[in-house]
């Protein structure tokens, strides 16, 4: 809080506003940009430093740093940061090197310099265009600045389309354009867009063509793959270093996908064939066969054209057989997604079973050992009717429990609107304390401002006050979080009870009933069943958060 003089005799003119310009300064460097030292992120903070020592009267609070963020949105984390600051009444002043590191989205742009900096009552400074939304010079502006907006943006287009064109030339010329590159090659040490031949993954993208040419099926490739102990590969490439993150290496065991990616390849001919996917709206989707490039020869093939194409034969013959083979039509499967395998983890495959004296079966079984390789599971097997009553007589057992515990929480009902109150209670007295703490931190600028405080000591006290409000704010949430959870059991017990009484009366499970109440169900060999209850623990849950309440 702001200190009053000492000195009686000394009488301090009250501040009609204020006047104190706080500024954020805000550099932006986008990954076009990162090779010209004139834009760098040093030489933004360089220029903005030395226009600061001409104008002593602006106040640094906070630097926001964009790095290797485009100009053409404002989906910025460090300029949404800038907003909720400004917003706070933290800054009410925005400095950057020029207008294009603001943006290059001529609307987008236009409305922050034109529209929420003046409604924010926000200066806006842009050095190198020696603009100044306070100077009355720049009062003619509103032509020139939406001028430079569109060649801004025009400029971000432009550079966007040379690289698209670059690109697009390189994969004419035969250059691979790719970041890592297919398996069973590498990229050239002296030129990172020319592949040669690994020896290693070479062999075996050899043996899976001399399969698949012999009329092994993908599912046959697969496991005989993982049966001979051949890497995946993703984790052949992070033994090479070409792929670090955990979330792209799968789990280790070859799949009949991507042994019909390789198979599907060209590359492995010689040929490069290039932009068979492009992006449409910032997601990607595949290109038509007409926009691909297609270059032969620009590399040492490993199978010949003769194999690849009778290899696509046979997998042209094998797709085929497989639309033409007659569909039966299926019971929709009520525990999709949800039922396991309890020894090796895996999703249990449905399958139906046809008899011709009696009704149609589905039983759930663990194929690992017929998708992976032999031995690598002791499976499971169940068949559905069995389970599905096992479940019904599961899920009404464990819900008679839960709601048995939770009724004796509900006998005195006057006692939870007692708690109810003595939480709104203390949320709105929280928001009282926020509220003082707000005009502490205007009184600072107020002392700032008459010399009652030195810079240190406004920063000082500015941020034991911000991390007083990030406190208390925390503990708000917190309280309205119990608020939720006391109207959230009593509607829980009512939801329960009713799907309680519904497998009473009728035990055919549905899957809405099942996803509402089921997160995981396991069987093993020896079909014991183990099930995961969504609704197991939120009462306890529920208890816990209240309890964090009343001590609050």
């Amino acid at each position: 809080m702001a200190r009053k003089s000492r000195k009686e005799t000394v009488v301090l003119p009250a501040p009609e506003m204020d006047t104190t310009c706080r500024a954020g300064v805000y550099v932006r460097l986008s990954v076009e940009d990162k090779h010209t030292h004139t834009v760098s992120i040093e030489t933004q903070q360089l220029i903005i430093a030395r226009y600061l020592e001409q104008n002593p009267e602006i106040i640094v609070v906070q630097t926001y740093i964009d790095n290797g963020a485009t100009g053409t949105n404002f989906h910025r984390p460090g300029f949404q940061q800038m907003l909720s600051d400004i917003e706070a009444g933290l800054i009410n002043c925005v400095i950057v090197k020029d207008l294009s590191r603001l943006g290059r989205n001529v609307i987008d742009t236009g409305y922050y310099i034109e529209r929420y900096f003046p409604m924010q009552k926000v200066r806006f400074i842009a050095v190198n265009d020696r603009y100044d939304s306070s100077s009355p010079d720049n009062a003619h502006d509103g032509i020139i600045i939406p001028l430079r907006n569109m060649i801004n943006e025009a400029y971000a287009m432009d550079i966007a389309r040379k690289i698209k064109a670059q690109q697009r030339q390189a994969m004419k010329d035969g250059k691979y354009v790719g970041g890592r590159t297919p398996y069973g090659y590498l990229k050239a040490p002296d030129d990172c867009h020319q592949l040669i031949v690994d020896p290693v993954a070479a062999e075996v993208v050899k043996t899976m063509f001399q399969w698949a040419a012999e009329g092994a099926g993908l599912n046959t490739i697969a496991v005989r793959l993982n049966e001979a102990g051949y890497l995946s590969p993703s984790h052949y490439k992070r033994t090479l270093g070409e792929i670090t993150h955990e979330n792209l290496v799968g789990n280790g065991h070859w799949q009949t996908r991507t042994v019909a990616k390789i198979l599907r390849a060209e590359v492995y001919t010689g040929d490069l064939v290039q932009g068979v996917s492009k992006i449409i709206d910032h997601k990607q989707v595949r290109a038509s066969a007409d926009e691909w490039t297609t270059v032969r020869g620009t590399h040492e093939a490993i199978i010949s054209r003769e194999l690849f194409a009778a290899v696509q034969k046979a997998l042209d013959q094998a797709a085929q057989q497989a639309k033409d083979r007659e569909i039966h039509s299926w019971s929709p499967n009520l525990l999709r997604g949800k039922i396991f395998c309890a020894h090796c983890g895996r999703s249990l495959h449905r399958q139906k079973c046809i008899r011709r004296k009696s009704q149609e079966v589905y039983v759930y079984h663990c194929i690992s050992n017929n998708r992976i390789k032999r031995g690598v599971c002791p499976g499971a097997f169940i068949f559905e009717k069995e389970l599905l009553d096992a479940l019904a007589d599961m899920i009404q057992e464990q819900l008679d429990t839960t709601l048995g515990q939770y009724s004796l929480g509900l006998e005195n009902l006057s006692k939870e609107a007692e708690e109810q109150k003595n939480i709104q209670a203390k949320i709105a007295s929280r928001k009282q304390e926020i509220q003082q703490l707000r005009t502490y931190q205007r009184g600072l600028y107020e002392g700032l401002i008459q010399n009652h405080l030195s810079k240190d000591e406004y920063f000082t006290f500015k941020e034991k006050y911000e991390a007083k409000i990030e406190a208390i704010s925390g503990e708000i949430e917190q309280l309205k979080a119990g608020l939720a959870i006391i109207a959230k059991q009593l509607e829980q017990y009512k939801m329960l009870s009713q799907d309680a009484q519904h497998i009473k009366e009728d035990r055919q499970l549905t899957a809405a009933l099942i996803d509402r109440l089921i997160d995981r169900v396991e069987v093993s060999r020896e079909k014991r069943i183990t099930v995961r209850f969504r609704f197991q623990s939120e009462f306890e849950h529920c208890e816990e958060v209240l309890r964090q309440c009343r001590n609050m």
